[in-house]
């Protein structure tokens, strides 16, 4: 099956340059794309090709987020704790914390499904996603993948270890992750966040790491409590105790926030070549604040820590902290917007080719071309121009209407679980 792009206007994602073709794009994830300067015509189409006319609109690489907790869908307007929490450690105990004890199967199956239905239509078709269940573990990253492929996202996923349930999920959460990458799943071992992993779990992530090829999936310096209890255990600070486990020798390992670094650490990362994501939004949500991620090197990509499923939202509100916390241009914003293709590429993963595409509806009032794109990008374009999306090769959406899963059932059954999960966190 081949899908036909007749009158794209075409932005190479790399160099921004524009360029009015027809575009031949091949299923599957070795697919890839094809400029053309005539279109078959349709007697020459099989029964399964598709033409699409897109009235030269704007065809572009759709986009992917590097950092994800898709469960966190589920608290928005859930009823706020008893008591304010006045802390970043007192916002996990009384929010999160509560909220991924009270998961079941049923509600991660929702969570993943309406988190898939939203990257969709905001045109994200690759999410590296970091889960945690605690007590609905056994086949919790099964469950998530089932309903990301059931929407058409691909995906890179890994359960979130930690010391902080005991050793009944602790064991769980290693099975979990054993058995999903034997299954053949791509995929990473998660851990929580240096304050709540202990020695012996540290060192069995890394171990199983190496067993799958793969790389470590970590929260790092979120917050100073992760130096503060790092340095009180163990005499050493977060990135420290990882390079000295291993965690920096492992080229597929994700580091997420990072903002609370010395000179040291930050060395440590850029020499060690791993990736870093920022998530932006959520740092300042719970109020631990913002850094210079230049100073991290230029494995540097985006995410948005279960915030929201809007990658372009996530652009922006980088570019306008980012100016005054590390002079970041337009230029580097965008560079951090599309790096986690670069991870992707370079770590050997599948999912995320070029055949991967979103088609805007952008109602410019101005020109747009190659060498303003990028103002466009970072003050113009936003989700509500997502018109179409292609994800490996696939229509998934279609003139903003979702081809692959019925919206209406999904939100339904998302509202149910919503509402069950709530009930079940106020016991």
């Amino acid at each position: 099956m081949t899908l036909y792009l007749k009158d794209a206007t075409y932005i190479d994602w790399k160099t921004l340059e524009f360029r009015s073709t027809h575009l031949a794009v091949f299923p599957g994830d070795g697919g890839g794309i094809r400029f053309l300067d005539t279109l078959p015509p349709e007697s020459e189409l099989s029964a399964d090709d598709r033409a699409y006319d897109c009235g030269h609109r704007l065809v572009t690489r759709s986009f992917a987020c590097g950092h994800h907790h898709v469960y966190s869908v589920l608290a928005r307007g859930m009823p706020a704790p008893a008591k304010t929490p006045r802390s970043f450690p007192e916002i996990l105990k009384s929010i999160w914390w509560c909220l991924d004890r009270s998961l079941d199967t049923e509600m991660i199956s929702a969570s993943a499904l309406v988190s898939a239905l939203y990257c969709a239509k905001n045109g994200v078709t690759f999410v590296i996603d970091h889960h945690a269940s605690p007590f609905a573990v056994e086949n919790s990253l099964e469950t998530i993948a089932r309903a990301f492929d059931r929407v058409g996202i691909s995906h890179l996923l890994c359960y979130e270890m930690s010391d902080r349930d005991g050793e009944g999920p602790k064991e769980k959460g290693m099975k979990e992750t054993d058995n999903y990458l034997n299954s053949g799943r791509q995929g990473h071992v998660g851990l929580h966040a240096s304050f709540t992993v202990g020695d012996d779990l540290l060192k069995r992530a890394v171990d199983l790491a190496q067993k799958h090829n793969t790389g470590i999936h970590v929260h790092v310096a979120e917050d100073a409590v992760d130096q503060e209890t790092c340095l009180r255990k163990y005499n050493k600070r977060v990135v420290e105790r990882y390079a000295e486990a291993g965690v920096l020798d492992l080229p597929k390992s994700i580091l997420s926030h990072c903002i609370d670094l010395d000179e040291q650490e930050k060395r440590l990362i850029r020499q060690s070549g791993v990736y870093v994501v920022q998530n932006t939004e959520s740092n300042l949500n719970n109020n631990v604040g913002v850094t210079n991620y230049r100073e991290l090197g230029e494995n540097v990509m985006l995410g948005t820590d279960g915030m929201h499923n809007d990658m372009l939202r996530s652009a922006k509100a980088a570019f306008l902290t980012g100016q005054d916390a590390e002079g970041i241009d337009m230029g580097g914003i965008y560079n951090r917007f599309r790096k986690v293709h670069d991870y992707v590429r370079d770590k050997g993963f599948g999912g995320d080719g070029a055949n991967n595409l979103v088609i805007l509806n952008y109602d410019s009032p101005t020109p747009i071309h190659a060498d303003n794109f990028l103002g466009h990008f970072v003050y113009g374009i936003d989700s509500r121009h997502v018109d179409s999306v292609i994800s490996s090769g696939r229509l998934i959406v279609e003139d903003k209407r979702l081809l692959t899963v019925e919206e209406d059932e999904i939100l339904a059954f998302s509202r149910e679980m919503a509402n069950k999960l709530w009930k079940k966190m106020k016991r």
